[in-house]
């Protein structure tokens, strides 16, 4: 049974990325090298930092670099938000008698700012700031409050969280919801990927707090829609999710109990998009076993369809999207598409 949760701090219960990638290009800037586009830096920034800021601004001593990353942070600290279910997940722990930890490289002053500002502080226990490499800490940590490794889990963003678990022998649990993506991820070998804190939360309930489920006897597929988008031009809507290793794909999701497969495509373009669609034209039915592509192994059978937006349609993403698109088909597929999404199109419009 988990009884201590310890956590990252930046791309798992908030959500910095924009500001630490500004403030990290304000600092190249400032040594007159070039700056970097958001997913090259997502690519690239590794913990500890010292490497990656060597590798880049090598030539600038550490004070300089560090006065200047921080002056520019300083100013976009107000920027910081929490990610979604981050605080469901804090109360859930709470109400669980579960204890919290921080263990993270951010500042101290930062971080009681922040957890101050997002209403944080009442549910975290205990935290260690300011932390270049986790990995030397986590052992001197676990012995200090007592924890015993077995009932703990380390939740993180990036492949250094992982590493640092395993120093611990901690169970290690990677969020999709921060710095690192889903193939350096897995590299790491983490025990589970989660989209986000809210899947975590409704595992641990359904397990009794334990983080894998026990068998109950033979699996079965998932029933899943999707639907391909038209506007009134003929291009198509394209949604870019972490679950999906970045790639482009189109809204959908499962069909819940006791839901026609119709409704519940309505409701997932609805949910993921914000769009009442009409014209609705079923299309084929696709096998996805244990995709590749997919942040965890799963067998889902994939209704898909075709349907047409309103005129002048207003696309208001949730938060599964990191992003979207209206494309033309020729151009949805010079994308790095989903193979789903790829094998749909290619049957509503061969290409030529």
């Amino acid at each position: 049974m988990i009884r201590n949760v310890i956590f990252d701090w930046s791309g798992t219960l908030v959500d910095d990325l924009p500001a630490v990638w500004q403030a990290t290009n304000h600092l190249f800037a400032r040594a007159g090298v070039p700056e970097l586009d958001l997913e090259r830096f997502r690519s690239e920034f590794q913990l500890p930092a010292r490497g990656f800021f060597a590798r880049h601004v090598g030539h600038v001593s550490e004070a300089d670099s560090l006065r200047w990353f921080f002056e520019r942070f300083a100013e976009l600290q107000s920027t910081v938000t929490a990610l979604p279910h981050a605080r469901e997940f804090l109360a859930f722990c709470q109400r669980e008698g579960m204890r919290t930890l921080v263990l993270s490289a951010v500042p101290g002053p930062w971080f009681t700012a922040q957890a101050a500002a997002l209403g944080f502080t009442e549910f975290l226990h205990h935290h260690c700031l300011g932390v270049e490499d986790k990995r030397g800490l986590i052992g001197r940590l676990l012995s200090e409050h007592g924890w015993v490794p077995a009932e703990t889990l380390f939740v993180g963003d990036m492949q250094h969280d992982i590493e640092t678990a395993r120093q611990g022998g901690v169970a290690a649990v990677a969020v999709l919801t921060g710095y690192n993506r889903l193939e350096q991820l897995r590299a790491a070998e983490p025990d589970l990927v989660v989209e986000h804190l809210g899947e975590l939360q409704g595992l641990l309930e359904r397990n009794g707090l334990e983080l894998q489920a026990r068998p109950v006897g033979k699996r079965f597929p998932l029933a899943t829609v999707g639907g391909l988008i038209f506007d009134d031009s003929g291009r198509v809507l394209m949604l870019r999710t972490q679950k999906w290793s970045g790639l482009w794909g189109i809204p959908g999701g499962k069909i819940e109990w006791g839901e026609t497969a119709m409704d519940a495509l309505l409701r997932e373009v609805l949910e993921e998009t914000g769009l009442v669609v009409s014209d609705v034209r079923f299309v084929l039915v696709q096998d996805a076993i244990s995709p590749p592509e997919f942040y965890k192994d799963a067998h889902f059978l994939l209704l898909n369809y075709t349907c047409r937006a309103p005129a002048a349609p207003s696309v208001v993403p949730n938060e599964e999207a990191q992003e979207f698109r209206w494309v033309t088909p020729v151009e949805a597929r010079q994308l790095p598409l989903n193979t789903p999404t790829r094998v749909l199109l290619n049957a509503v419009v061969p290409p030529v």
